[in-house]
């Protein structure tokens, strides 16, 4: 065996390795009988219960593939050491994993916290809850406010450290401090920067939820979702997930597993083309305000540069106009795809008083700065110049 080999598998083994390798060689497929060390689509619907029932790592048996996927398994594996988590579990939408989170953890009497700037259909699903006696209280998404609004009844915090679609940047370090004094337990939706740029459990956290459609499959031809956090909080979840069966399919699964091994390549290329973009639009003068934490003049840029690794693939601006001229500039795309969604390859564009944000009341969209003129671009891996191009055309029809 070669030096180079040996001292690899040497630090692989004492865990000092990179995220780009666990997602790489992280799920720890390998046959035996075959020499595959690619994981396959295991379409079985159960397996054979012939003596004891073979277990997974978390002891559960393999039994059924709505309780239990090798596949699913594999990824989970992957994404558990990427959020640097003891367990994760794979759902078959970001809105199943959590949904699950909100079943478990909820009970008549409680209060959710939750930023009133999320995504749109985390905090409709949360008011829903009242129905079974549960109550929301909304903070502006501000470590002080999120803060003042926890009380003896709260049972979780749910917060997106960068917010969705406005980017702003909520000190976790500041809500962890007081969510673990109180026992009460802090869940970040991580979406918009990937375990790559943040590890929330790292930061206090004590679940980090991902939409696996977005930056871990990075190619817009999956849906799902994934919850992360410790052995014991995953084990009860899991049972919300085998009775609802929201488990992930295979397929998406194997998708996933092909695409997150290219996710720290992509995110550099995001971000690279993100902050070109970025620079373009505070230069133009259809626009009046652009909302990204990697420009230097952003408010939050100091506090994202100590707690992120990168700025993500997502800019927010604000055009010249209302309504009218927001979905004209929409129209008048070519290259970027008027879309939901956000962080795969190709750039997409969206209109979030239309969409991510139109269940969030008006009242709360206006002080949040969600306006009529505001547009939400997912910087995609095509050559800046061109997306940047394609924008300038959209510009002049306004």
């Amino acid at each position: 065996m070669g030096i180079f080999k040996r001292v690899f598998i040497f630090l692989y083994g004492i865990g000092l390795k990179l995220d780009n390798t666990d997602s790489i060689h992280g799920h720890e497929y390998f046959d035996e009988a075959t020499g595959a060390f690619i994981p396959p689509i295991f379409l079985s619907s159960m397996f054979e219960q012939r003596g004891p029932a073979k277990k997974s790592e978390r002891g559960v048996d393999l039994k059924y593939s709505r309780e239990e996927n090798p596949t699913v398994m594999a990824l989970e594996k992957v994404i558990s050491k990427l959020e640097g988590s003891e367990d994760s579990l794979c759902f078959n939408s970001g809105m199943a994993g959590i949904s699950s989170v909100y079943l478990h953890y909820l009970k008549a009497g409680d209060n959710i916290v939750i930023t009133s700037e999320a995504y749109g259909t985390s905090i409709k699903l949360a008011e829903d809850l009242a129905k079974f006696g549960v109550h929301t209280k909304k903070a502006y998404p501000s470590a002080d406010d999120i803060v003042s609004k926890i009380d003896s009844e709260t049972a979780i915090v749910f917060i997106e450290v960068m917010t969705n679609p406005t980017l702003k940047v909520i000190d976790i370090k500041q809500v962890s401090e007081r969510t673990r004094k109180s026992g009460i337990k802090l869940i970040v939706d991580n979406t918009f920067l990937s375990p790559y740029n943040f590890k929330p459990i790292k930061n206090g956290a004590d679940l980090s939820l991902e939409s696996l459609t977005k930056y871990i499959s990075g190619h817009n031809d999956i849906i799902g979702g994934s919850v992360s956090g410790s052995r014991k909080n995953m084990l009860d979840i899991w049972e919300w997930r085998r009775m609802l069966g929201t488990i992930l399919n295979p397929f998406s699964a194997y998708l996933a597993l092909r695409g997150v091994k290219t996710l720290g390549v992509r995110m550099e290329r995001h971000q690279e083309n993100a902050l070109k973009v970025a620079k373009y639009l505070a230069s133009s003068s259809k626009v009046t305000d652009v909302m990204y934490p990697g420009l230097e003049n952003n408010s939050y840029h100091n506090i994202a540069k100590r707690m992120f690794r990168g700025f993500g693939g997502v800019v927010s601006f604000r055009i010249k106009g209302g309504r009218d001229e927001s979905i004209r500039v929409l129209k008048s795309l070519s290259l970027i795809k008027p879309s939901p969604s956000l962080g795969g390859t190709e750039s997409i564009m969206t209109y979030p008083v239309l969409s991510a944000s139109s269940s969030i009341n008006k009242m709360d969209r206006e002080k949040l700065g969600i306006t009529d003129s505001l547009l939400r671009l997912s910087v995609g891996l095509e050559d800046a110049e061109d997306i940047i191009s394609d924008l300038e055309n959209a510009f002049s029809k306004i």
